[in-house]
């Protein structure tokens, strides 16, 4: 029987560290079959390849709890989000197994091991965190982000390169009035429906190629705000900033209505390629580079912040409005 990753993640009892053993039962899978369960931070092996001989393998992880992971977000209440294709929120809830009524996903952030084993040394490392050495986190993800910024180059061909669409956008003061959501293959968390399709809604005879590009970033901000808000709500913890990586990350107009819209400070970290940071920070911390998560806080630095510009009325009237075209491009394929 062949076990893909995601029956692998399906029979995972994510409370207990564990593979079910109803679950495993129901679905008629050997437990003598199931890999055995390890820490995302501990030496899990040694590599025996000539040119790497001896290298312990000292990191397991997803690439979004990587990324979470290498954006410090080591405190329940933290949260990172990757503008890639689509978008990837993560938010660490430390201890607590967070239940979601917003159809969020729960899942495990990490699992340290607290032990450095190099070369048979056993000693002490403190590496877990302050709730404990198993952090758990709430994901939500966007099905079309960057995805977006395609469309309008190979799609409508208002810019030439994807590189083109800050300045494309930031030519317009707004977005006179168009709303675009961007569901062009459904519309992700926390709406669900895979019977949505893509809408652009307030046209008129003065809107241009700017607006359009203005509404479709901002459209990938709307997204993100509805995630957090259900974060917020499942979670009950209160958001004070948000950590940004990825390919979009680095359009500054993007970054400053995400951080209107939402109304707390945007950081761009130094470092964006924060999966493979993230990796490097895990595995360094099972072998005793670093000390604790304390070290590894300090080791993270901003490039640029982007505080909140937008009054609360402005922003409650926004969010109104895109909330309604959402309404309107959901169940479209149904109708």
């Amino acid at each position: 029987m062949a076990l893909t990753s995601a029956s692998r993640t399906l029979l995972f009892d994510i409370h207990n560290q564990r593979w079910d053993e109803g679950l495993l039962e129901l679905f008629d899978v050997p437990s003598e079959v199931m890999p055995e369960i390890v820490a995302t931070s501990g030496v899990v092996a040694t590599i025996a390849i000539e040119q790497l001989a001896g290298v312990p393998l000292a990191a397991l992880a997803g690439d979004q709890q990587a990324a979470t992971f290498g954006q410090a977000c080591f405190s329940p209440g933290e949260v990172k989000n990757t503008y890639g294709t689509g978008c990837f929120i993560v938010m660490n809830t430390g201890n607590s197994a967070v239940a979601s009524h917003n159809r969020l996903l729960t899942t495990v952030a990490w699992r340290l091991d607290g032990r450095s084993q190099v070369a048979g040394d056993e000693r002490p490392v403190a590496a877990a965190g302050p709730h404990g050495d198993i952090e758990y986190a709430l994901e939500g993800s966007i099905f079309t982000a960057g995805a977006v910024v395609q469309w309008l180059r190979d799609g409508l061909g208002i810019i030439r390169q994807a590189g083109d669409v800050e300045q494309l956008a930031s030519s317009v003061p707004d977005s006179g009035g168009v709303i675009l959501v961007p569901a062009f293959t459904g519309l992700g968390a926390p709406h669900w429906d895979p019977y949505a399709r893509g809408t652009i809604l307030g046209l008129s005879r003065g809107t241009t190629a700017a607006h359009i590009a203005r509404a479709a970033l901002e459209g990938i901000a709307f997204q993100v705000a509805d995630v957090l808000d259900a974060l917020r709500d499942d979670s009950g913890l209160a958001l004070s900033e948000l950590r940004v990586d990825g390919g979009a990350a680095s359009n500054d107009l993007l970054m400053q209505h995400q951080a209107d819209l939402l109304g707390v400070r945007v950081v761009r970290p130094a470092v964006t390629e924060t999966t493979a940071l993230g990796a490097a920070f895990l595995a360094g911390l099972a072998v005793g580079l670093w000390p604790d998560l304390a070290a590894l806080s300090d080791l993270w630095r901003a490039e640029r912040s982007f505080e909140p510009q937008m009054a609360e009325s402005q922003r409650a009237e926004l969010r109104h409005s895109w909330t309604r075209a959402v309404e309107r491009s959901m169940g479209w394929l149904e109708g």
